[in-house]
């Protein structure tokens, strides 16, 4: 593939199913009016169903930190806030950009269009030279499955449990207690995520390494105090569906269809045979 030449789309492959919270998790909401009684950190919610969902963002951005991390060759290349790094390509081909955190160095990057996280999970390029490569997956809002098993819960909240807490000073043992908002065990959000075929040469690199972050996030914790236990979670892939543009001109047979995530060779034939 050119990367001076526009991208192509050759397709979609769209993933669904359903992921489930092992323990409590915690996403949390502003709170910009404080109650007396109030909880000190709420989850987000839907505004017109008032059940908590999980946004699209916080899955992919776990999913990408995840991947950065199984791929120590790919340096922190771009500055952030409160002298952080984190890798991000500045362009579609190889270059390298200076990082000011810390010491001024040149630290390279080998391209989005090269690049297992960035033409997975996208980049920006900064300035007027660079360009943007914008992502090849897309991960929708989950909203809640079971709602109707949560509306009973004997917690005084709507879908959700309170969480209390105490962190005791060790050297006074001054108590300091605080409640949370979480979505209990149990609860289960469907997901859904949609892949760019661009080219058929990257489809099984780019879905192994979604399989690979999915795989990490499992022994790993999505949204906050994971070190405390909240965010277990597990995914259960329904539905891996490839559609060849045909497909969406109103075309038969288009699609094809498979279990799950360790039949890419599968989608890759599928679009191979176009």
């Amino acid at each position: 593939m050119d990367p001076t030449k526009n991208r192509k789309l050759i397709g979609k492959i769209e993933l669904s199913g359903i992921l489930e919270c092992i323990t409590g998790l915690h996403i949390g909401a502003s709170k910009d009016n404080m109650e007396i009684g109030a909880l000190d950190s709420p989850v987000v919610r839907d505004p017109l169903s008032n059940e908590p969902y999980i946004p699209g963002s916080s899955l992919k951005g776990k999913l990408r930190a995840l991947l950065e991390k199984a791929h120590p060759d790919l340096y922190p290349n771009r500055d952030g806030g409160s002298n952080t790094s984190r890798h991000e390509c500045n362009d579609w081909d190889a270059g390298k950009s200076k990082k000011k955190n810390f010491e001024e160095i040149d630290i390279a990057y080998p391209g989005a269009l090269h690049c297992p996280v960035c033409r997975l999970f996208g980049s920006t390029g900064p300035g007027e030279k660079n360009r943007n490569f914008p992502a090849r997956l897309k991960v929708r809002d989950l909203c809640l499955d079971n709602a109707a098993d949560l509306e009973n819960l004997a917690s005084g909240l709507l879908y959700t449990e309170w969480k209390f807490e105490n962190s005791i000073d060790r050297i006074t043992s001054a108590a300091n207690p605080r409640n949370l908002e979480r979505v209990p065990r149990g609860a289960k959000f469907r997901f859904s995520m949609v892949y760019d075929v661009e080219d058929v040469e990257t489809i099984t690199a780019d879905l192994e390494n979604l399989k690979l972050a999915v795989n990490l996030l499992h022994d790993d914790a999505l949204g906050g105090h994971g070190s405390r236990g909240y965010g277990q979670v597990k995914f259960e892939f329904k539905h891996v569906q490839a559609k060849r543009l045909g497909h969406y001109r109103g075309e038969r047979g288009q699609t094809k269809e498979v279990t799950n995530l360790e039949n890419i060779s599968e989608l890759v034939e599928f679009f191979q045979a176009h």
